[in-house]
């Protein structure tokens, strides 16, 4: 009777110990909850989107992981009252992880949460934005990765397919922060190069086709910044541009491919999928937002739109970054 109760107790003990030993296995098998809100239905955030997902995939693949990533997706539209009510929404949900795309949804989120991790992506500068003390040391539950890009790189490209001497017009968005602050990137290159600038705002899609109509004779290219209102309004703003033989350099990849010119810079969905790396850090690997660098894209690339740029005179293989 002995031998058989201590048997048990030693078998009990093996099956205890074997548990413990699997409890952090990567292949063990879990769903965690990650609840993301846009700001708005454009092609650049669309990207980023697609890619964050696809990256977190990649990374719970390669690491022969089994655990079920269970999405809530909410689109503001634009709309800042929707943006309140859709991450207190997200907040109570109580997921996991937290991703904010577009500073505007970043900002909602941070609001409604101080303690749940929160990833943003397609965010130009966090710190001016209130979402991180430094980029190197955010120190608060967010971090993520920025969209800003090489300004006075675009600028550049865009002199080069201009073919008079008037100024380069700039259209943005005032009230997007990080429109405002490429802005002034843009205007601080222009100042240190001699270049004439003529710079718009539009605040509504209703505003840029008579914001445009002002331009029109009275610059040689137009710019535009990564603004989530200028992306949403590319299609129109391409055709005019097209009417007018106007070249035009976007902030994004996705912009040029919806009625830019050309631009160099970022593809949304590879800063999608770096956001998705850092999502597993944060998931699986229980790294916590406050000590996680904000990352900038790892690669930049020349885009040429070769419709557009046939329609107003330009070569596309002409279109080089010097």
């Amino acid at each position: 009777m002995k031998k058989a109760i201590l048997g048990s107790l030693v078998l009990g003990l093996g099956l205890l110990l074997t548990a413990c030993g699997n409890s952090g296995s990567a292949n063990d098998s879990k769903t965690v909850s990650v609840g993301i809100l846009q700001v708005v239905q454009h092609g650049s955030l669309d990207q980023a989107r697609k890619g964050f997902k696809a990256g977190l995939a990649k990374e719970l693949k390669a690491h022969g992981n089994k655990t079920t990533v269970k999405y809530h997706y909410l689109n503001a539209q634009g709309d800042q009252a929707n943006l309140n009510t859709m991450s207190q929404q997200l907040v109570q949900q109580k997921n996991d992880l937290l991703v904010g795309i577009a500073t505007p949804a970043a900002q909602a989120l941070a609001k409604k949460t101080k303690t749940v991790p929160t990833l943003v992506t397609a965010v130009t500068d966090l710190k001016a934005a209130g979402l991180v003390k430094s980029d190197t040391k955010p120190a608060t539950n967010v971090s993520g990765t920025s969209d800003l890009v090489p300004v006075a790189k675009q600028l550049k490209l865009l002199k080069s397919m201009t073919k008079t001497n008037k100024p380069l017009g700039i259209m943005y968005n005032s009230s997007e922060e990080n429109s405002v602050l490429q802005v002034k990137i843009a205007k601080k290159y222009a100042q240190q190069h001699n270049l004439k600038l003529k710079v718009v705002s539009a605040t509504s899609t209703n505003d840029i086709a008579s914001v445009l109509a002002g331009l029109e004779g009275k610059v040689s290219g137009l710019y535009l910044p990564t603004d989530n209102l200028m992306a949403s309004a590319m299609k129109t703003i391409g055709q005019k541009a097209k009417a007018a033989k106007l070249p035009v350099v976007t902030g994004s990849i996705e912009m040029a491919e919806d009625g830019g010119t050309a631009t160099y810079g970022l593809n949304y969905y590879e800063l999608g999928e770096q956001t998705g790396k850092m999502a597993y850090n944060v998931l699986i690997k229980k790294q916590r937002p406050q000590t996680m660098k904000v990352q900038t894209a790892d690669k930049l690339h020349l885009y040429v739109n070769k419709t557009n740029a046939s329609a107003i005179g330009l070569k596309a293989n002409q279109i080089k970054q010097s």
